[in-house]
């Protein structure tokens, strides 16, 4: 795998976990609730949800172009950086704890995703 479709894949991550971040806070600020079709209409239509949307959808695009040129089997697992960026920027951003399973967790993750990220190819 060459250098730029890593960074591609880091960046369609990056993208993936800022729309997730926006949903998280779209969610904090919102008064809606799930109890109406209007409810979940105006929630979706909300500025931070609506952005998170389009995040994810121009990370789909970006996916696509990323499939076209690497194999799933090495894609995907590095991909699994979103944990590890949503488990810090949910500390940071949002205040959520971080416990030394968590970190441990995400260290075996980012141990996997070297491991593959190395040898993924061969």
């Amino acid at each position: 795998m060459t250098p730029i479709n890593f960074v591609l894949i880091l960046v369609n991550t990056l993208i993936l976990v800022s729309g997730q971040f926006l949903w998280k806070y779209g969610m904090m600020k919102s008064g809606q609730s799930f109890s109406s079709l209007l409810g979940i209409l105006k929630l979706l239509l909300s500025p931070y949800i609506l952005t998170g949307l389009i995040l994810y959808g121009a990370a789909t695009v970006l996916w696509l172009f990323i499939l076209s040129k690497v194999p799933l089997s090495v894609a995907y697992p590095i991909q699994s950086l979103a944990y590890v960026f949503a488990l810090f920027g949910a500390y940071f951003f949002f205040g959520e704890t971080l416990t030394s399973w968590k970190i441990a967790g995400v260290l075996l993750i980012v141990a996997g995703v070297a491991m593959i990220s190395v040898h993924g190819g061969r």
